[in-house]
């Protein structure tokens, strides 16, 4: 099993910056796609932003411009970093990440963190 671990959430001022953090766990893994999501109350859960293990990113129309996905394969960690937050982006965020696993046996993952907040809020 491939553990996620998010940080970085916080309190900031509309117009700020967050910069959120994943980090994976576990034993003998590969992973392919990582990714961001978030809910806010009262909503359905929605995509944020994408990022392949070769680089190919995708992003949510409401965020393109603003959020940057990025990652480090040999550290299996992913990054998002989020300029000229609104409150609309306010909301838990959670870290997604899809693989495979080799031990015991070959067979595929698709991971999800506890999530972090982000509120956005003057």
């Amino acid at each position: 099993q491939v553990q996620l671990v998010e940080s970085g959430g916080d309190l900031v001022q509309p117009g700020g910056s967050l910069r959120l953090s994943c980090a994976a766990s576990g034993r003998r893994f590969s992973i392919n796609t990582m990714g961001w999501y978030r809910q806010a109350p009262g909503k359905q859960r929605e995509m944020v932003a994408t990022i392949t293990r070769g680089g190919l990113t995708n992003y949510a129309d409401s965020v393109k411009g603003r959020f940057t996905i990025s990652r480090d394969n040999a550290k299996n960690t992913a990054s998002l970093q989020m300029n000229s937050l609104k409150p609309e982006d306010t909301a838990v965020y959670y870290c997604t990440a899809n693989g495979t696993t080799f031990t015991p046996y070959v067979r595929s993952f698709n991971s999800w963190g506890q999530g972090t907040q982000v509120t956005v809020s003057s």
